[in-house]
């Protein structure tokens, strides 16, 4: 990140009308969470998975619910369990006061399903989680039951074996096996529900929007989910945006300026120029 860079993009920030953030998996990582780049770095993190030559588009599958639901459920929930009890990093902070700021305040479009968000004290109704979120469960069967919250779910994991121990988590309308309200690989049975409705929210206030600053973070283009938002936003609304990414940070110079960075790091360095 130089200099020129870092005042460019604090320059957008400042003359915003409304803040977007977009993040994808490497916002989480200043918290401590695993971004699971390549199966190296996930099996680090699951070595008993890496022990079975399971990967983790093998594992984030509907499929893995029915082969193996003890083992599925072990993966899924000890990331629930992760995911309580992780504190999100100080740059959380930074992007609410930022969007505060604007006159038409700020919104969230995230692939994580972490929920890091909510637990940094955003608020859900501008609060687009485009791949679901591990805090909400479904049935694995489609049985009509609408997605309900986890709340109650206490994980109890095997961590060397990656597995549940005891009863299966269950679907209380027709009580066959739970699964993670999440958009999986090869799901066909992903229940949108609150997707759309988090959808439709985003849209309604993003109709009183004219110059966005679309702050995107740590979205790689493997799942360009992210990528594709924050370009849409500059071709529909004139957004502009400030990409903070610690591989991938080109952005072309109409639209808006690059920070080769972690979350946190590059947030700090704006927030001094803001100040």
């Amino acid at each position: 990140m130089n200099d020129a860079d870092l005042d460019h993009a604090a320059d957008l920030i400042a003359q915003a009308d409304a803040l977007v953030v977009a993040a994808g998996a490497g916002m989480g990582v200043d918290s401590g969470l695993p971004d699971f780049r390549g199966n190296e770095g996930f099996w680090r993190a699951y070595p008993a998975l890496g022990r079975a030559g399971l990967d983790f588009m093998s594992m984030a599958s509907p499929r893995s619910f029915m082969r193996d639901p003890h083992l599925a459920w072990g993966f899924y929930g000890h990331r629930l369990a992760l995911y309580r009890r992780t504190v999100p990093h100080a740059g959380f902070g930074l992007l609410q006061r930022w969007a505060a700021q604007t006159l038409l305040g700020g919104a969230v479009f995230t692939s994580n399903v972490d929920g890091q968000f909510q637990r940094a004290g955003f608020s859900d109704q501008l609060l687009h989680e485009c791949h679901g979120s591990l805090h909400w469960l479904q049935c694995l069967h489609g049985c009509g039951q609408s997605p309900w919250p986890a709340d109650a779910l206490a994980p109890d994991i095997d961590e060397d074996a990656c597995r549940w121990r005891g009863d299966l988590p269950t679907c209380p309308g027709c009580g066959a096996l739970a699964r993670p309200n999440v958009l999986m690989f090869g799901d066909d049975g992903w229940l949108p529900d609150r997707h759309e409705a988090q959808a439709r929210r985003l849209s309604d206030w993003l109709g009183r929007v004219n110059r966005p600053v679309i702050v995107e973070i740590g979205a790689g283009t493997a799942v360009p989910s992210v990528r594709h938002f924050s370009q849409l936003l500059v071709a529909a609304h004139g957004g502009q945006i400030v990409r903070i990414n610690l591989r991938e940070p080109a952005v072309a110079p109409a639209f808006g300026v690059g920070l080769a960075g972690g979350a946190l790091q590059a947030l700090q360095a704006l927030a001094r120029r803001l100040d």
